[in-house]
């Protein structure tokens, strides 16, 4: 039976049949159209809305390039059922399981960002993408570092964070991972040492192993990596290069403060050593946050960010900001590990800066992440549990001196809650008895509260002493 359905315009802005499709996004996000619903025909809906067949044909034909209806001759127009072809997420893919089954577990162990937003998004860029003239342009090689405007938009992103640099010296890269492989690739050699903090991101130990460099972890306080720690490391052992990560660090979540940035920095630039800064959560700090570390290293500071936090992961986009005048030998990285970024990825992001459409997604994870630390805080008061910032994807657990991190994390996946232990961040030392909880992983708030409840459940239950015995 055809429902009733038509489309309130009032407001929109822009051709009549795009606004009709925005509307029919709309009113599927809402509710007010389910999966299975057959629409007014082209006729009866250009009737009621004053417009031409032609404009509804083309209104349709737009919500179907963005996946939202489905045709059928004879039987008319369809509300599309979402699920009905849909792309397996990271999730479903490592868990075998489907989205929402009751046996998955809740993963509270990977930094993704929640993703409000749903295929209109994408289908809309892709969409407006494929009507630009010389759009095939972007599958021909390209420059290595990127094409000069997706640069100049890199350069606009890291604009945001109070650190400007000319697009001549912004490196694409497929993510921020990529970037630190070609900061490395070329500040390195193998049997280099590399300073991080005690406990670092997973990613900087891997690539330390491929790239065969030397880590040494360095004690860290409540405001991040501990000046005298680094001036006593760069006079004992004269490093190559120092990786860390200011802004919400990974696990802890500290954020540094300016003094001591600008301490840190002067420690390197006295003993010079290279500085590669990690800056993928800066944005969620936002105008909060001092600036980066890189802002008082013109010649040594190397500052790696992504879109993978604050827009999409699957858009494997970075950005790598360096020194002015050392570009080349960066790009012969680029070259030789991928001979370019994907200029269509790229072109997606660099849009999407240009329009706002990366802000509101970025202000958007940022919100998500608010509402999401106060459930944990809520339900993890009385726990050590430490947030450095309100905004932050990730917290840090400390654990009773009966728990080793490990150990917890194996107790905790049995109840079917997935967690990081602090072992998995250790680089030469002993780690710290803690487990980081990333929030945003789950798919609601709801699954996150019930993640949660069930760790202060472990918490309060059984002590961890036995766990090693098997």
């Amino acid at each position: 039976m055809t429902i009733n359905w038509l489309p309130d315009l009032n407001g929109q802005k822009g051709p009549r049949y795009a606004a009709i499709a925005e509307a029919l996004a709309r009113d599927i996000r809402s509710g007010r159209l389910a999966r299975g619903d057959r629409l007014p025909t082209h006729r009866e809906l250009a009737y009621r809305l004053g417009v031409t067949v032609g404009t509804v044909t083309r209104a349709y034909a737009e919500a179907e390039r963005r996946g939202l209806i489905e045709g059928e001759v004879g039987r008319g127009t369809f509300v599309r059922d979402p699920q009905a072809t849909a792309l397996p997420s990271f999730t479903m893919v490592e868990h075998g399981a489907a989205a929402g089954s009751e046996t998955e577990p809740v993963d509270l162990s990977l930094n993704v960002p929640a993703r409000p937003e749903g295929d209109e998004l994408l289908a809309a860029a892709l969409s407006d993408l494929a009507r630009q003239p010389g759009i095939a342009g972007l599958l021909d090689y390209q420059p290595h570092r990127g094409l000069p405007h997706h640069r100049a938009a890199g350069a606009e992103w890291l604009e945001r964070t109070g650190f400007r640099v000319s697009p001549e010296q912004v490196i694409l890269s497929a993510g921020a991972q990529h970037a630190m492989m070609i900061a490395f690739g070329a500040l390195t050699r193998p049997g280099d040492l590399v300073l991080t903090e005690a406990l670092t991101y997973p990613g900087m130990r891997a690539l330390a192993n491929l790239l065969q460099l030397r880590l040494q972890g360095l004690p860290m306080d409540e405001h991040g990596l501990r000046p005298d720690a680094f001036k006593a490391a760069c006079r004992a052992a004269a490093p190559r290069a120092l990786y860390c990560m200011p802004n919400l660090h990974n696990p802890i979540g500290t954020v540094m403060p300016e003094e001591r940035r600008r301490e840190i920095a002067r420690i390197a630039a006295a003993h010079q050593v290279a500085v590669v800064e990690d800056d993928v959560y800066g944005f969620l700090a936002g105008k909060d946050a001092p600036p980066p570390l890189t802002t008082w290293l013109p010649q040594l500071g190397h500052y790696v960010t992504s879109v993978s936090k604050s827009m999409a992961p699957g858009l494997r986009i970075g950005f790598l900001a360096v020194p002015a005048g050392s570009e080349a030998a960066f790009a012969t990285v680029v070259r030789t590990t991928t001979w370019m970024v994907a200029p269509l990825a790229a072109e997606i992001a660099a849009r999407w800066i240009a329009d706002g459409t990366g802000e509101r997604l970025a202000r958007a994870r940022r919100d998500e992440s608010i509402a999401r630390q106060e459930i944990a805080r809520r339900l993890l008061a009385g726990f050590e549990y430490t947030v450095h910032h309100p905004a932050a994807f990730h917290g840090w657990l400390a654990l009773p001196e009966n728990w080793r991190g490990e150990e917890f994390a194996a107790q905790a996946r049995r109840k079917g809650v997935l967690v990081t232990p602090a072992e998995a961040f250790a680089v030469d030392a002993p780690a710290a008895r803690g487990v980081r909880l990333c929030l945003s992983a789950a798919r609601s708030r709801d699954e996150l509260a019930r993640g949660l409840q069930l760790i202060a459940e472990l918490l309060r239950g059984a002590s961890g002493s036995y766990l090693s015995i098997v």
